[in-house]
């Protein structure tokens, strides 16, 4: 069986034998659709991997998103989010930006979710998540500490990014548990 990868978001540069989303009609896409309008034009468990890649900081509803992924991805499958992180200029200097997001962020989809795992029934495991940040502070190997050790990465978070700033984050997590029920609307109204 052929593994197959969706990406969404996918632009101009669409993933090598994926298959690209995009709301941009000048984009790659093999489907244009708004992403922020759910479900998508696809069965539930339809892939082995979802991309999304400069993306997540885009749509306007996170968490439903998230969930969107999360029906999308066979179990033991595998989605790939790379996004900037909020104290790099990249993050505000695009008006589209409608989230700027920490190497947290991510945390109530988890088992640590801080008390706010009521947010969604949708659960991933983290598999990875990867700061890098500006040329200068990786020579002097602040991204190899933010990385290796979760607490350094927290103390960075808390007290040193505005100095030490971060550039983008890549997050890699599976699915974990059935598709989860549409409970919430999208966050747009519906079409008329």
């Amino acid at each position: 069986m052929a593994r197959t990868t969706l990406d969404v978001g996918c632009g101009i540069r669409k993933y090598p034998g994926s298959i690209g989303i995009d709301f941009n009609s000048a984009s790659a896409a093999d489907v244009l659709c708004d992403l922020d309008r759910f479900p998508y034009p696809f069965a539930d468990r339809t892939f082995d991997h979802l991309r999304a890649i400069h993306v997540i900081e885009h749509v306007t509803d996170v968490v439903r998103t998230m969930e969107e992924f999360h029906r999308l991805v066979r179990p033991g499958g595998r989605i790939r989010i790379e996004t900037p992180h909020y104290t790099d200029y990249s993050s505000f200097c695009d008006p589209t930006h409608k989230h700027h997001l920490n190497s947290f962020s991510f945390r109530y989809f988890g088992s640590n979710d801080g008390g706010f795992g009521y947010y969604t029934e949708a659960k991933f495991r983290e598999i990875s998540v990867h700061v890098k940040l500006l040329a200068f502070w990786k020579w002097l190997g602040f991204e190899f500490l933010v990385n290796r050790f979760t607490r350094f990465r927290r103390f960075w978070e808390f007290y040193l990014c505005y100095v030490v700033r971060g550039k983008a984050m890549e997050f890699e997590f599976e699915p974990l548990g059935p598709p989860v029920q549409l409970r919430r609307p999208s966050a747009l109204p519906p079409p008329r």
